[in-house]
């Protein structure tokens, strides 16, 4: 049997493809929209792309039929900004395509499927400054976390009545090279970025802001690990995973690329609406249970993230550009 990664051309999904060729893998099937294999170029010819939408459900089914996978990564879907800006496109692309994906997976047999929600998921009636954990209330202010929120509970209703091997992680912001897409923290990814390009760069945050973050290849480690852990430690299934800790502030992360780039040009005019919102929106996050559970813990701290950001854009920039 194989796995099946939906988004797989994005940057998580391609680490995953990563991972598991590493790990002895043969199988490997990619479902995206996007039909780029940029970022898969050292594994193209070991993996699968098949171009479909999540939102067809004849895509879907006609995926998991050939690829006839044992774990399906379902990582695909669109993100915050596009998300609020088409609501419609999002319900289509995040709800039901996650509808189609467990629909999918209970109609032919496939024995797990692995989530990818967000802390988007988290929003109103939190006390500004307290930790967000598994038990914190879920009411999300972006439609984005909205779709995430119904996709959890699609799955916890999917293990329940039809024993689907249903996990899901819920992701911090995160950061890693090539993001294009635009979001209310990309700050954490553009600031290391632009300065590794030469340009100059200004932060739309106050200095002060600190903003959860995990590298994108944790991200990608944690679906894996998730994955592979006994399904008898599994309670919680859906779980917050926390990545930097301690989180860095907007300006500690302009000190660390500064330090490892000489004449890093980097400054400050925050956007003082966005702000407020970020304030209500940005909890420290415990991701105890999910440590507890399935020992999971991040590999990188925010000074690697930016040692490693620096390696792949030099080593791998026909990946980025």
């Amino acid at each position: 049997m194989s796995i099946l990664i939906t988004g797989g051309t994005g940057f998580i999904g391609a680490h995953v493809a990563r991972l598991e060729l590493a790990a002895g893998e043969k199988d490997v099937f990619i479902f995206d929209i996007n039909p780029s294999t940029k970022l898969l170029e050292d594994i193209a010819d070991r993996v699968s792309v098949v171009r479909g939408d999540l939102g067809n459900f004849s895509h879907v089914l006609n995926i998991v039929k050939v690829s006839k996978p044992r774990t399906i990564y379902h990582i695909g879907g669109m993100l915050s900004v596009p998300s609020d800006a088409d609501h419609a496109a999002s319900f289509r692309a995040n709800a039901m395509g996650t509808f189609h994906v467990l629909e999918a997976a209970k109609l032919l047999g496939v024995p797990q499927v692995i989530f990818t929600s967000t802390v988007a998921t988290y929003g109103l009636d939190l006390e500004l400054g307290a930790f967000v954990n598994d038990y914190s209330l879920q009411r999300p202010q972006l439609f984005y976390g909205v779709t995430k929120v119904f996709s959890e509970l699609m799955g916890q209703f999917y293990r329940r009545k039809y024993g689907l091997d249903f996990r899901g992680v819920r992701y911090p912001s995160i950061v890693g090279p090539g993001v294009k897409t635009p979001g209310v923290v990309q700050y954490t990814s553009w600031m290391i970025e632009e300065s590794i390009k030469g340009n100059p760069y200004t932060v739309y945050v106050s200095p002060e802001t600190r903003t959860p973050v995990m590298y994108f290849k944790d991200a990608a480690l944690s679906v894996i690990k998730l994955a592979k852990a006994p399904r008898e430690n599994i309670q919680m299934v859906n779980y917050l995973v926390a990545g930097v800790k301690p989180v860095a502030t907007a300006q500690e992360l302009a000190d660390i690329v500064k330090s490892r780039i000489p004449g890093a040009k980097i400054d400050f005019k925050p956007d003082m609406e966005l702000q407020k919102i970020l304030d209500k929106l940005l909890h420290p996050l415990d991701d105890g249970i999910a440590e507890k559970e399935w020992c999971w813990k991040a590999d990188y701290d925010q000074g690697k993230i930016v040692d490693d950001f620096i390696a792949e854009m030099r080593n791998n920039p026909q990946r980025y550009a």
